[in-house]
């Protein structure tokens, strides 16, 4: 997978969300996965202790199991988006299948319309049915803080040398990520801000 998806793929797919238009020196932090005990909590604390709000990608799967951690997140203010209810592979799944399970997750989710594929995985058919209910967010910085054998330093590195005004970044609000970010997100957030950078949610 690539840091920054390249102009051409991005052109490729119009309609979808790569990067935010600004001319003012914002990102946009999000998670994906989740909420996950350990790691939604550990997120949670660092993003309250830098005073910032970030966007949260949730799968209704993990939203039933864990209520509270849901609640938690949008009792933070942060923003919440769909990710699908059971983490479907959109390339390998039929679009009416695929979209019953988005609308199965937006349940839990009233009046969002905010929508991101799992592994970033869509096919034109379902991407022309979702963008009429949906925006649809992909990224500009995927920091590949789920790879196994990945550094922390290497996720640091993926996002303070990409990073441009209206950047999307994507962390990982999981199990496989969670120990590197939980070494590191406070202080990359931390040189994020040391660049000038602030952080949005609207949409």
């Amino acid at each position: 997978m690539f840091v920054k998806p390249p102009k051409l793929l991005r052109k490729f797919y119009p309609s979808i969300v790569w990067s935010k238009k600004t001319d003012k020196k914002e990102v946009w932090l999000t998670f994906d996965d989740g909420p996950t005990p350990e790691s939604t909590t550990h997120i949670l604390h660092v993003l309250k202790k830098q005073k910032i709000k970030a966007t949260f990608f949730l799968v209704g799967e993990e939203i039933q199991k864990y209520p509270e951690l849901f609640e938690d997140i949008k009792t933070e203010g942060h923003t919440i988006g769909n990710h699908s209810y059971s983490h479907i592979n959109g390339w390998k799944t039929k679009t009416r299948n695929y979209i019953d399970d988005i609308k199965k997750c937006n349940r839990l989710m009233p009046n969002n319309i905010l929508f991101r594929p799992p592994y970033g995985k869509l096919t034109f058919s379902q991407i022309k049915k979702i963008k009429k209910n949906y925006k649809i967010i992909l990224w500009d910085i995927l920091t590949l803080d789920y790879k196994e054998k990945i550094s922390s330093e290497k996720i640091k590195e993926n996002v303070l040398k990409n990073i441009t005004n209206g950047a999307i970044i994507v962390f990982h609000n999981n199990n496989k990520s969670y120990k590197k970010l939980y070494t590191n997100l406070e202080d990359i957030i931390i040189n994020i801000k040391l660049k000038g950078y602030s952080f949005s949610t609207i949409w």
